[in-house]
This record gives structure tokens, C-alpha cells and sequence, in this order.
């Protein structure tokens, strides 16, 4: 059987295929670590990315097309939460599915030709910078500027043949656009990990637990709590009581509401019923409680 493809951003058309791709919303753009975690979380799936310049965007793709899945990053062991994704999950009324923890190895690549003599900028997202930070306190005379994207930064340099510009990216994104690589692993801590959300619209959570025999054993949870002594700890004693294991607790001002906050937890639990439990008993001492997703714990990939 003949068949015909071709690459593009996100995309890749082959014809006479009768299975259709897993379409997968990502902030960024290929070779950027949300490709390489889509990638990991759905190993064996054939899947097409949709490159997604803001997470707003993504968000806006997986409501447009119920098909779609949502991949984004929510929190690092070193940057911390990113805070305004929380919002956003909040906000669009899709559930997270799963999640997935990645190792974040950053790399130093510049165009093929060129070397270290040759390099006076950098570019990288500024997250990326931040977290390369010894590593480029050595090379002072080299300025560092901030930019969209890892893998961006890669592609527009060599797109636009920039000479004198460095990159801060994956090995992914360096072997995608034909970069060298000066040096690897050069993020300052070593125990850089991103953790990596899955969303989906709610009429899809079934059909995908079902389809990756997800063991739910996580969940996501955000609530508002009276403005009154002691109203927290109450919450975290039943949960403590049920055996419920308090993996994170955010907590985030409600904008317009002086001095009242909303609560985004994730507890991990391994008898579901008890779990179940536990939210009936807390829900009366909560307002605004809701369910984020309840989904299997992600594992973490090198």
C-alpha cells in the first residue's frame, strides 16, 4: 500500500492511515521539553503536537476540540509552581488525566560552524536561564537575553543564521534544528525535575483511563476556606484521619477578597474508598471545593 507524509509544526499527515493520531495541545514548539514529556507520557501512541505559543492557547485549543489533550507544565523542583497555570486549570473546566516528571537537562548549542570564541549572547526561556545560572556566571562577557522558548531560541538562530548567538535547549531540539553542542548538562542542580500535567475535557476522562489502564491513586483538589481561626488545620486533620497523604499545598490570593486565599492540594491515596471518604467529610468545611482530576500518579523519566 503506497502511502504519503510530510512534517510540519505539530503536525504530520500520512494518507491511508486508519488509525487517527492522539492530538496533543503543548506550550512551545518541537524539540521544547512539553514535545519531549508528550512524547514520554504517551509513549507508543502515534500523537500530533499542537504547538502553542501561550498556555492560554492551549487551554483555548483543548475547549475548541474536545480531542484535544492538554500537556503543560505546573510545577519544578527548582523554579517552583508556575502559578498562573493553576488559574487557568481552575478557570477552563477541563480535568487533568495524569501527569508525568521530567528530568530537565539543559545544553549550550550554537550554530555548526561556529565555537566558544565566537559566542556573545545566549538566548532561552527565562526559566531556563535562571536555572544555568553558575554556569553562565563563568562567562561574563556573554550577554544573556530572554526568549519565548528553549527550543525556540534554537530554531530562530538557526533559521535566521545568527552568528555569535548560543541557545540554552534540549539535545531534542539541538539535533532538530542542526545545532552544535558545546556543552551538555549544564543547569546548576542536577535534581532538576518538571512536573507535567495532563488535561482533557471531562467527557474524555473515562474513555482515556480506560484506554491506559490508569490506577487512580492522585487528586487534585482547590477550595476556599472561612475566613476564621483554626480552618485549615481542620481540613488537614480529616485528611490525616483517613490516611490521605498531602503531597502539595498552594496556597493563592483570591483577587478582590482582602486577606482570603484559595487552596490547591494534591493528595495521593492507595484505598480509593477512603479517599472518597475523606472528601465527603471535608467538603461542609470548605466552600467552593472542587475536584481538579483524580488520576495515577505520574513517574519520572530521565
Amino acid at each position: 500500500m503506497k502511502s504519503r507524509s510530510f512534517i510540519g509544526c505539530g503536525i504530520f499527515y500520512e494518507y491511508e492511515v486508519k488509525s487517527m493520531k492522539r492530538k496533543v495541545a503543548i506550550q512551545g514548539t518541537l524539540g521544547s521539553f512539553h514535545d519531549i514529556a508528550a512524547h514520554k507520557y504517551f509513549e507508543g501512541d502515534d500523537i500530533e503536537l499542537i504547538c502553542c505559543a501561550t498556555f492560554e492557547d492551549l487551554f483555548e485549543s483543548v475547549r475548541q476540540d474536545s480531542q484535544h489533550i492538554g500537556m503543560l507544565a505546573i510545577e519544578n523542583t527548582i523554579a517552583g509552581s508556575l502559578l498562573h497555570n493553576y488559574e487557568l486549570l481552575r478557570q477552563s473546566g477541563l480535568q487533568i488525566v495524569g501527569e508525568h516528571k521530567l528530568r530537565i537537562k539543559h545544553n549550550f548549542v550554537c550554530l555548526p560552524d561556529e565555537d566558544w570564541a565566537d559566542i556573545r549572547e545566549v538566548n532561552s526561556h527565562p526559566i531556563a536561564l535562571m536555572q544555568c545560572r553558575e554556569f553562565l556566571s563563568h562567562y561574563p562577557h556573554i550577554k544573556v537575553v530572554e526568549a519565548e522558548d528553549t527550543a525556540l531560541s534554537a530554531e530562530l538562530i538557526q533559521k535566521n543564521q545568527l552568528r555569535g548567538h548560543a541557545a540554552i535547549c534540549s539535545l531534542a531540539a539541538a539535533e532538530l534544528y542542526g545545532m552544535k553542542v558545546l556543552q551538555e548538562g549544564i543547569e546548576t542542580n542536577k535534581h532538576n525535575f518538571t512536573r507535567f500535567l495532563v488535561v482533557a475535557d471531562p467527557w474524555q476522562v473515562d474513555e482515556l483511563n480506560r484506554r491506559r489502564a490508569n490506577e487512580v491513586n492522585k487528586a487534585s483538589l482547590v477550595f476556599t476556606l472561612p475566613h476564621t481561626e483554626g480552618s485549615l488545620s481542620q481540613v488537614l486533620s480529616i485528611l490525616s484521619f483517613y490516611r490521605i497523604n498531602l503531597t502539595k499545598i498552594q496556597s493563592l490570593p483570591i483577587i478582590g477578597r482582602e486577606w482570603e486565599y484559595q487552596f490547591y492540594v494534591d493528595v495521593s491515596f492507595d484505598n480509593v474508598l477512603r479517599y472518597k471518604q475523606s472528601i465527603a467529610a471535608i467538603t461542609p468545611l470548605t466552600k467552593e471545593l472542587k475536584i481538579l482530576g483524580e488520576y495515577e500518579e505520574g513517574k519520572s523519566t530521565i
